[in-house]
């Protein structure tokens, strides 16, 4: 703007979205989450206000913008209706004029038809604005359309409205076309996908060329109070997508069905709403009363080359492009995986770089679905294929070359330009890397105009590193490998010690590959592997504190989440599957005890069987004894005892003498009252077998009976 406009005190509503974000030049209003990503042309901003705090700062502005271009939310048109109400109600009391600008949208002209509806070449103009008909969801944005308009045909009014019908907006980061360029930088499908026919006209616009336009109508106030803000271009979806796809992508698109959207997640409903809108339209306030400095008149597909560039500036999306040399086994291709998994690049191999080009034209040869190879592709791809294997059965020297034309064709993809690369163990000579990266005229032009060829630009790489280690460290690691290993990788000691040899001599030659890169001024790093690092984290480390972090697409929020959902549930599966085996574990040992505790118990009842055997074998000959040789005379002491009837049953009971019979037996004489009792059981053997004392009288006499009557009934 220029100064007088900049002295104004703009409003301009949601300044976190797209277009406003692009158009805010003063104060705008931003959601909490947003906060931190202030602008640095914003002069104020406010978060959340309440409705009065709002009110009040649109009080203290010279103008209100109100943009609800991409919104179909009901709560933006009420807030919309809710600003403009209040201010309209409050002019009175203005102590100067105001303007209000409503930046609505072409889809409240979505089902307006031409004055000649069989007219192929019919467009419709803003002149006809009376007679739009809105989309059935922006019925409300008709509306209010209508009540600003109506409004701006008061007398005197200290408020000056305008409506601004914008066309679809693209530009810094691309808004609604987004989809299709990041399918297309990506190289996510073989063909582009459109959805629907792709044959309906959009009205669009750049979004600085919306703000251009608002800028205008603040400085200039033009009589027209509606203006369209739509480009010249009038081009159809299928246009839009093909350039696209022809710049960034696979250079096809491949038409589906408009459900298809919604199912692949491609676009909201609301948003494939804007995609099917067909309308040609002509706008002629912008061009014959406002001074516009275009930033694309002539709309996307003519200007696509720079939108390009505006989208991955804006995006941050540049491409990485390395390459690895170093001697045989120490690591290039380890390092080159990490890096291509962090920086979302492509790994191009020496080895796996020829049959992979084989593979792929095969695939193309026998490609039957002519929507996706035609038959001049296919026929082009099988005499290339042809021709590779001509060259593969020739001399060394035609197989470099060809080795050379396919890098230099891989190099040049879209995958590899939009993405980048990293090279992994291609070139050990100078002249190695001349080939693969020739610059045109490098033999007439000095280097700093080589430099600057888009050749050079396009696929040399920008990082050049050497991995390094020694020879014990080297041949060590080698001999450590598995032989299967070491024969596919061609690692046999024979082998690998000539490999390491030559590669020695090519690295003290007069000119190097590194010196090649060091003409370019693309000056190689030298990096140390050593063997406290067998996943060559630090390696890695250092690479990419050197490049910076990644330049490409990381996973959207929808991705994101889906990424952490999966990593859930892996680790729920991996918990369960944890305690699940821990479970079995614990059975098995249950089990295992459990047999060997029954185990155990049938080995006990059958010792305690065999020790009941043994003690009921060994107590037989000394129970015939009692019964054969002491019952008797016990029966017949019992029997005195019981005719002389003593004070104390127990002491007249008590033998007081013993004399050892003939036989090896025993006698048994009674005392009377007030002897000594104490006795002696002898075994017919002689040896003790037991003492018992035997007191007199009382309850301990009655179990010391007792006790011998049990000894002689059960001897141990």
């Amino acid at each position: 703007m220029g100064d007088k406009i900049r002295t104004k005190r703009v409003f301009v509503n949601d300044v976190h979205r797209y277009s406003s974000k692009n158009i805010a030049e003063v104060v705008g209003t931003v959601s909490p989450s947003c906060s931190e990503d202030k602008s640095e042309l914003l002069y104020q901003q406010y978060e959340s206000p309440t409705r009065a705090e709002l009110f009040q700062h649109l009080l203290e502005c010279d103008v209100v913008v109100y943009n609800i271009s991409e919104t179909t939310t009901q709560q933006q048109t009420e807030e919309a209706m809710w600003a403009f109400t209040g201010l309209r109600d409050e002019m009175e009391n203005f102590k100067s004029s105001k303007m209000f600008i409503l930046v609505s949208s072409v889809m409240t002209w979505a089902m307006t038809k031409p004055e000649i509806p069989d007219d192929p070449d019919a467009v419709l103009t803003e002149e006809e604005f009376r007679r739009k008909r809105p989309h059935p969801s922006f019925r409300q944005h008709h509306m209010l359309e209508k009540l600003v308009l109506k409004a701006a045909r008061g007398k005197k009014t200290k408020l000056n409205c305008y409506v601004i019908g914008s066309g679809v907006q693209y530009g810094r980061g691309e808004n609604l076309f987004h989809f299709f360029f990041k399918v297309s930088w990506l190289m996510q499908f073989p063909k582009v996908p459109i959805f629907g026919h792709g044959t309906n006209h959009i009205p669009m616009i750049h979004v600085y060329d919306l703000g251009g336009v608002i800028e205008n109508v603040i400085a200039l106030k033009p009589k027209a109070k509606y203006i369209l803000a739509i480009d010249s271009s009038m081009n159809t979806l299928g246009d839009v997508v093909q350039k696209i796809s022809d710049l960034l992508g696979p250079e096809q698109i491949h038409i589906l069905p408009e459900q298809d959207a919604i199912a692949m997640k491609a676009f909201k409903p609301e948003e494939l709403e804007y995609l099917k809108l067909n309308l040609r339209m002509e706008a002629f306030i912008i061009k014959d009363s406002l001074k516009l400095e275009w930033v694309s008149e002539a709309g996307i597909v003519e200007n696509m080359e720079s939108i390009v560039e505006e989208y991955k500036d804006t995006r941050q999306l540049l491409s990485v492009k390395m390459c690895l040399v170093g001697p045989p086994a120490v690591g290039k291709t380890s390092v080159a995986e990490q890096l291509c998994h962090y920086y979302k690049i492509h790994h191009i191999k020496f080895k796996d770089l020829l049959e992979g080009k084989r593979t792929e034209l095969r695939e193309i040869s026998n490609e039957t679905d002519r929507d996706l190879v035609s038959e001049e592709e296919a026929a082009a791809a099988r005499n290339q294929l042809r021709n590779i294997e001509k060259s593969m059965i020739e001399n060394e020297g035609g197989q470099v070359d060809l080795i050379s034309e396919i890098l230099f064709e891989k190099l040049n993809s879209k995958r590899c330009t939009n993405q980048g690369f990293v090279l992994d163990g291609f070139f050990e000579t100078y002249e190695d890397a001349k080939r693969v990266f020739p610059v045109e005229g490098q033999e007439d032009q000095d280097l700093d105009s080589v430099l600057k060829t888009s050749v050079y630009n396009k696929i040399t790489p920008e990082h050049v590193f050497e991995l390094q280690a020694t020879d014990d460290f080297l041949i060590k690691r080698v001999q450590e490998l598995p032989e299967s290993v070491a024969e596919e990788m061609h690692y046999t000691q024979d082998e690998f010690l000539c490999r390491l040899k030559r590669y020695r001599q090519l690295s003290h030659a007069e000119d190097t590959v590194l010196d090649y890169f060091d003409e370019l001024e693309i000056h190689p790093e030298e990096i140390e592997v050593s063997g406290g690092d067998p996943v060559y984290r630090a390696v890695v480390r250092k690479i990419t504190e050197t490049v910076g972090p990644p330049k490409n697409y990381g996973l959207s929020p929808e991705e994101q989440e889906e990424e952490d959902r999966r990593k859930e549930e892996e680790e729920r599966q991996k918990q369960a599957a944890q305690l699940f085996e821990r479970k079995r574990r614990n059975e098995a040992e249950l089990a295992e005890m459990t047999a060997q505790y029954e185990e155990w118990k049938k080995n006990l009842s059958e010792v305690t069987r065999q020790e009941e055997e043994l003690l009921e074998a060994r107590a037989l000959p000394l129970r015939n004894y009692l019964m054969k040789h002491v019952m008797p005379s016990l029966v017949a002491a019992m029997a005195d005892c019981s005719k002389i009837k003593p004070e104390d049953p127990v002491d007249c009971l008590v033998i007081t003498q013993q004399t050892r019979t003939s036989t090896g037996g025993q006698s048994w004489l009674w005392p009377g009252p007030g002897q000594v009792s104490n006795a002696f059981l002898f075994l017919p053997t002689g040896s003790i077998h037991s003492q018992s004392h035997l007191p007199r009288g009382g309850v301990e006499s009655a179990h010391t009976t007792t006790a011998i009557m049990q000894l002689i009934s059960k001897p141990d």
